[in-house]
């Protein structure tokens, strides 16, 4: 399989993606228990996780989305965070869960956290689906993390390179 002429190799088949999503969900089940959850997913690249994980939460789950940048369309974060698409719900004294594809720098995360806590929600966690720890540049981890992965640029399950891949059921590296 290719990709702008570069070679995918599988990295995440998916079951594996299937029974993280569970683990993690039982997790956020666990520390919510009994609490009604604003779940905001960051778009683009995780709207396959957030689909799957709010079908695996309990209780009562609202759901909006941001839409924030840091990639445009190369393999490399530059590193400034744009913000696109803001919420359309107020966060105010409500728990919230703010689910993302991967955190790298950290800096789109962390920036992301502290903007949305100066609207004083009960409670601000953060969820990420893949997590390249070597590439971290600021002190931040999200409170719910599924697979750590190596320095690779990946694609698939949301996650796209210039657009292309998001639809691929497993999670796949780009071969360099």
């Amino acid at each position: 399989m290719q990709i702008k002429g570069k070679k995918l190799i599988k990295l995440i088949p998916q079951e594996q993606i299937k029974q993280k999503v569970k683990q993690i969900a039982h997790e956020i089940n666990t520390d919510f228990k009994g609490k009604e959850i604003l779940v905001v997913g960051i778009l683009k690249g995780s709207f396959m996780f957030v689909a799957d994980l709010v079908r695996e939460l309990e209780g009562k789950v609202l759901i909006d989305f941001m839409q924030v940048s840091s990639y445009h369309t190369n393999m490399e974060s530059f590193g400034d965070v744009i913000f696109i698409k803001d919420l359309g719900t107020d966060i105010k004294g409500k728990h919230v869960l703010i689910v993302d594809d991967i955190i790298d720098t950290g800096k789109t995360l962390k920036a992301l956290t502290e903007a949305l806590s100066l609207r004083e929600p009960a409670t601000l966690k953060t969820c990420v689906f893949l997590d390249k720890k070597e590439r971290r540049e600021v002190d931040y981890n999200a409170d719910y993390t599924g697979f750590v992965i190596p320095d690779r640029f990946v694609v698939g399950y949301g996650l796209d390179w210039a657009e292309e891949g998001r639809n691929l059921k497993d999670i796949y590296y780009v071969e360099v």
